[in-house]
C-alpha cells in the first residue's frame, strides 16, 4: 500500500472514531479526541487543496460509519432495490463529507489554524442542515445528547453545541497550554446550566392522558394487501379500553385509505369509544397522495388532518419526480401513492383533544429540523409520529430518538413520541422519560408491541433558542471567519 492510501485510510479511520460519539454507542471521550486530531489534521495542511481532501475523507468515514443504517431501506424489498445499497452508503458518505472538506479548504484558504477549521467547520455543519433540503444527522454537537450537558442546546441549539466543541478543542491546539482556559471555561458553563435547569421544579401539568400505540408490524409485511386487516386489527385491540383523553398510532399505521364515516374510520372511532384517535394515515385526492396525521373523531368523522412538509429525499420524494418516473420508473421508496407523495403546506398548533392543550405534529424525519419547530407557532408539547422500522434495528431509530428528545431540550416543550416500531415514549420537557399511569418508565423499546398510558407533562417557558434559533451563531461565525481574512490580508500586505 503506498504512504498516500495509508494517510487517507487513516483520515477515514479518524471519522470512525468521531461516528462513535453518536447515539447509541455515546463514546463522546473517543470522538472528542478524534475531533481534536480532526482538526489537527486540518490545520496543519500545508495546502488548501491538502486541507480539502484530509477534510473529505475524514467526514466519510464518519458519515459511512454513523451513517451505515441507510442501506436499509434497499433491504426491505433486497431484489428489487438491494443493489442500490451500496452506491447508496458511499454516495451520501462522500457527498456529506464535502461539507467538511470545504471547511478544511476555506480555513487554509484564509491561512488560519485550528481555530479558523473549528469556524469554518461549525459553519459547514450549520450549512448541512439547509443545503438542499438539508441533513443535520450525526453533528459533532450530537455527542452530548445522552449526557447532562446536552441541556446547553436550550440556550444555543445543536448547531451551538457542534461550535462550542469544536472551538474548545481547537484553543488548546492554537495556543497551548493558555488555551486550556477555554474548555474549561466552556465546561464550568456549561456543567453550571445543566445543572440549574435540570434542579428546576417540573411545570404544572396539563391532566390529560394520552395512549400511545406501538404495533411493531415488520416493514415487509406493512404494505402486504394480505397482511393489512391482520395489521389493522392488532392496532385496533391495542386501542381498545383506553383510559386516555386521546389514543395515538404511529406514521402511515392506517394499511387502508379512509373515508370519513365508513369501513375503517367507523371501526377506529367504535375501538376509540369516544376518545379522539390520531393516526398516521395516508390520503389522496386526485394524482396526489400525502403522508398525513389525521384525528379520528365519534361518528368516524376525520378531521383535523395535517400533512407532512418536509418530505425525506428519494424516500418520500423523486428530485425532478415526474420525469423520473416516466423515463425511467423511478418512485420513492416510501410512497404508497404515486411516485412520490406531495408536501404539506402550513405546521400549525392544534388541540387533538379538549384535555390535552396545543400539540405540534411532526411526522418521522420533520423532528431532525429544529429550525421549522421554531418557526411554528408555540405549542403545549410535541407529537412525533414514526416508523423507525425504516432506519434496522442497529443504529438509526436510536439516533433518530436522540435527536427527537433534543428538540424537546431545545424549545422546553415535553415529547409524545409513538413509533410503528421502536422507540415510543413521552419526555418532559427537559428530554428525561416520564413515568406511566402505573409508575413505569413510560417508554417501549424497539421490537415491542404494546401501548402506553402516560399523563402528558407541562411544557417549560419558551427558552433562549427557542426566541433566537440558530441566527446569533451564524453572524457570530461569519464574524469570526471575516476576521481571520482581514488578519490573513494584513499578514500578506507586511
Amino acid at each position: 500500500m503506498r504512504p498516500g492510501q495509508r494517510t487517507a485510510l487513516r483520515d477515514a479511520a479518524l471519522g470512525v472514531a468521531i461516528a462513535l460519539g453518536q447515539a447509541p454507542l455515546g463514546l463522546w471521550p473517543v470522538a472528542l479526541a478524534g475531533l481534536a486530531l480532526a482538526l489537527w489534521r486540518m490545520a496543519s495542511a500545508p495546502t488548501p487543496g491538502a486541507a480539502f481532501r484530509r477534510g473529505w475523507l475524514i467526514g466519510a468515514g464518519h458519515f459511512a460509519f454513523a451513517l451505515s443504517w441507510i442501506v436499509q431501506p434497499f433491504f426491505v424489498d433486497p431484489w428489487r432495490h438491494g443493489w442500490m445499497a451500496p452506491f447508496a452508503i458511499l454516495g451520501i458518505a462522500f457527498g456529506l463529507g464535502l461539507f467538511w472538506g470545504a471547511a478544511g479548504w476555506l480555513a487554509r484558504r484564509l491561512g488560519g489554524g485550528a481555530v479558523t477549521v473549528a469556524l469554518a467547520w461549525s459553519g459547514a455543519e450549520l450549512a448541512r442542515g439547509l443545503v438542499l433540503t438539508g441533513f443535520p444527522w450525526a453533528l459533532p454537537g450530537h455527542i452530548w445528547t445522552e449526557t447532562p450537558l446536552v441541556q446547553t442546546a436550550a440556550l444555543i441549539g445543536a448547531n451551538g453545541l457542534t461550535a462550542a466543541t469544536l472551538l474548545a478543542l481547537a484553543a488548546p491546539l492554537a495556543w497551548g497550554r493558555r488555551g486550556l482556559a477555554v474548555p474549561a471555561l466552556v465546561l464550568a458553563v456549561a456543567g453550571g446550566w445543566s445543572w440549574h435547569r435540570l434542579s428546576l421544579p417540573e411545570p404544572a401539568a396539563p391532566g390529560g392522558v394520552v395512549r400511545l400505540v406501538q404495533p411493531d408490524i415488520a416493514q415487509s409485511l406493512k404494505w402486504d394487501p394480505d397482511e393489512a386487516r391482520a395489521n389493522f386489527d392488532i392496532l385496533l385491540a391495542l386501542s381498545a379500553d383506553a383510559p386516555a383523553d386521546l389514543i395515538v398510532w404511529p406514521e402511515t399505521a392506517v394499511p387502508f385509505l379512509l373515508n370519513e364515516g365508513q369501513g375503517a374510520a367507523l371501526a377506529m372511532a367504535a375501538v376509540a369509544g369516544g376518545t379522539p384517535l390520531a393516526a398516521g394515515i395516508q390520503r389522496v385526492e386526485g394524482d396526489l397522495g400525502w403522508n398525513s396525521l389525521a384525528v379520528i373523531g365519534p361518528g368516524g368523522s376525520i378531521a383535523p388532518v395535517f400533512d407532512k412538509i418536509h418530505l425525506v429525499p428519494f424516500g418520500e420524494y423523486v428530485p425532478f419526480g415526474d420525469w423520473a418516473y416516466e423515463t425511467f420508473g423511478l418512485r420513492a421508496f416510501a410512497a404508497q401513492t404515486g411516485a412520490a407523495y406531495a408536501a404539506g403546506t402550513t405546521r400549525n398548533a392544534v388541540a387533538l383533544s379538549p384535555r390535552t392543550g396545543l400539540a405540534l405534529p411532526v411526522i418521522c424525519y420533520e423532528a431532525i429540523f429544529p429550525e421549522e419547530l421554531i418557526a411554528a407557532p408555540r405549542a403545549d408539547w410535541l407529537l412525533q409520529i414514526t416508523n423507525d422500522a425504516w432506519f434496522g434495528t442497529l443504529t438509526g431509530p436510536y439516533q433518530h430518538l436522540a435527536q427527537a428528545r433534543l428538540r424537546a431540550v431545545e424549545l422546553g416543550l415535553p415529547l409524545v413520541r409513538v413509533a410503528n416500531t421502536g422507540v415510543s415514549l413521552v419526555t418532559d420537557a427537559r428530554g428525561r422519560t416520564v413515568t406511566d399511569l402505573h409508575g413505569a418508565p413510560a417508554l417501549l423499546p424497539l421490537g415491542a408491541r404494546g401501548t402506553l398510558d402516560v399523563p402528558l407533562p407541562g411544557p417549560l417557558p419558551a427558552t433562549p433558542y427557542a426566541r433566537i434559533g440558530d441566527w446569533p451563531l451564524a453572524l457570530l461565525l461569519l464574524a469570526g471567519l471575516a476576521l481571520a481574512g482581514l488578519v490573513r490580508l494584513r499578514r500578506d500586505g507586511a
